[in-house]
């Protein structure tokens, strides 16, 4: 049995992994980790937050025991069984393999601060972040040497630099900024593709093939605005993601489009640098003694019988160095979205009436767009920092704000009657809804943000609706 001073330890432990300081990440390398999740520690105890955070490390050590057990009654014959079929999976993607693309990932660094800091250059030399007292959506580097970083509470990052400057998210200006860059990348592949405002994924293949023959001065690469730009070039959309984080600020780097180079890239890789493996899935496969792509390959019969068929394919890509070659035209992505910034509010004529506002901004995008959808999904962040995610999805397609405010009312409903006799207390609202768009072959979709103005003082809420 753990003593009390034992098990408050092992919480202790656990919470640091999860809201510690990172230092895998860019700009915050060589820092005093002890010092930093000590202030943080410190700033978050007893908070709603902490409680929350708390909570949810609690059902991933939860889910981790569940996975051990699971391991424990797995016998020999089975993992022979399993180790078959994934090799014979793992030939399969072998011999799929595709090296003749050139697949180039662009990230703006720490977009939203250096647009605020272009334009205004009094902030150049100070540490910003942007976002509010509840959360932070990015953080300069000046900042970052203080622990600062994107996804951290303004509170907690305040008490780690208290000259810390906060600047409210203005998001038109930033599509402005946006719309400069992607001017730019259209001229090197038509077809890229926008995963958000700061981040795009070009095949460059065919373009690099047509400069062998122009003028030097043509082959010239130009940006025309002041933002650090890091490109990741590699064969697939995986790898290029991954390398793109290798040179911050304003590198690049590239993995050379042979089997050889990419297998020595992803050895020693850890599995936590690859998009789509996160601070759970981290924690679940290091209780399987798994840290790096190597380990990921070699315990891959094992995976296949603790995790789901999508979870351990994706595995089995990462380790092979595998990944997307073809990048989905906006035609093909699948979430538009308008998000507002707001203060509590706990009244639930409110929360219908904002909801229904943001219905109506939505169908006006999408109504622009010319597209239609099925599924309404909204997403619901309490002022204990829980969230709830509901979806329903009706027979036939909807568009306008009428259609969809009736089906998001319902799902709001749903959740402000479960909570009676107390008020529904909101800090976030997401929508999110599956759509159908011109025509099934060519599918359209954008996400788009709207922000409103709160005084300074103001505590700051964030309220989403995403349509698919």
């Amino acid at each position: 049995m753990y003593s009390t001073k034992e098990k408050n330890d092992n919480d202790k432990d656990d919470l640091l992994l999860r809201m510690g300081l990172n230092d895998n990440k860019a700009g915050m390398e060589g820092l005093d980790k002890e010092k930093i999740n000590k202030i943080i520690m410190d700033a978050t105890k007893g908070s709603k937050y902490y409680g929350n955070e708390l909570k949810k490390e609690k059902q991933v050590n939860q889910r981790i025991k569940n996975m051990m057990q699971q391991k424990a009654q797995i016998n020999s014959q089975q993992l022979r069984k399993a180790q078959l079929q994934v090799d014979k999976f793992a030939m399969e993607l072998e011999q799929g393999r595709d090296l003749n693309n050139t697949i180039v990932h662009v990230d703006m660094d720490a977009f939203y601060a250096a647009v605020e800091m272009r334009d205004n250059p009094e902030l150049k030399d100070k540490p910003i972040a942007v976002g509010s007292m509840s959360m932070l959506s990015t953080s300069n580097y000046i900042a970052r040497r203080f622990g600062v970083r994107a996804a951290m509470p303004g509170f907690i990052a305040k008490r780690l630099c208290p000259q810390l400057i906060i600047v409210p998210p203005n998001f038109d200006k930033y599509r402005a900024v946006s719309k400069e860059v992607k001017e730019i990348l259209a001229d090197y592949d038509p077809n890229f593709m926008a995963v958000s405002l700061d981040e795009a994924y070009l095949n460059i293949t065919k373009h690099l093939q047509e400069r062998q023959n122009w003028p030097e001065d043509k082959r010239k690469y130009f940006v025309k605005t002041e933002n650090a730009i890091e490109n990741g070039i590699a064969p697939n959309t995986m790898l290029a993601k991954v390398c793109s984080d290798k040179n911050k600020p304003n590198g690049q780097y590239q993995i050379l489009p042979n089997r050889q180079a990419v297998m020595g890239f992803i050895k020693d890789l850890p599995i936590r640098k690859v998009s789509g493996i996160g601070k759970v899935t981290e924690k679940m496969l290091k209780a399987l003694g798994i840290i790096t792509c190597t380990e990921l390959y070699q315990q891959r019969a094992l995976l296949s019988l603790l995790f789901s068929e999508t979870s351990w394919h994706y595995f089995l890509h990462i380790s092979l160095g595998l990944g997307s070659t073809h990048l989905a035209r906006d035609g093909e992505r699948k979430s538009m979205s308008v998000e507002r910034t707001f203060s509590e509010i706990s009244k639930a004529e409110e929360q219908y009436s904002l909801c229904q506002e943001l219905c109506s901004e939505l169908a006006q995008d999408l109504q622009k767009e010319k597209l239609k959808g099925r599924t309404v999904t909204i997403k619901l962040k309490n002022v204990n920092f829980e969230v709830k995610t509901r979806a329903s999805t009706v027979s036939s397609v909807v568009s306008t704000a009428e259609e969809i405010f009736a089906i998001a009312k319902e799902l709001l409903r749903t959740e402000i009657d479960a909570d009676f006799p107390r008020p529904l207390r909101l800090r976030l609202m997401d929508r999110r809804d599956r759509w159908i768009g011109r025509t099934q072959r060519n599918r359209r979709a954008i996400k788009l943000f709207s922000s409103k103005k709160i005084k300074p003082n103001n505590p700051r809420y964030t309220l989403d609706i995403f349509f698919k």
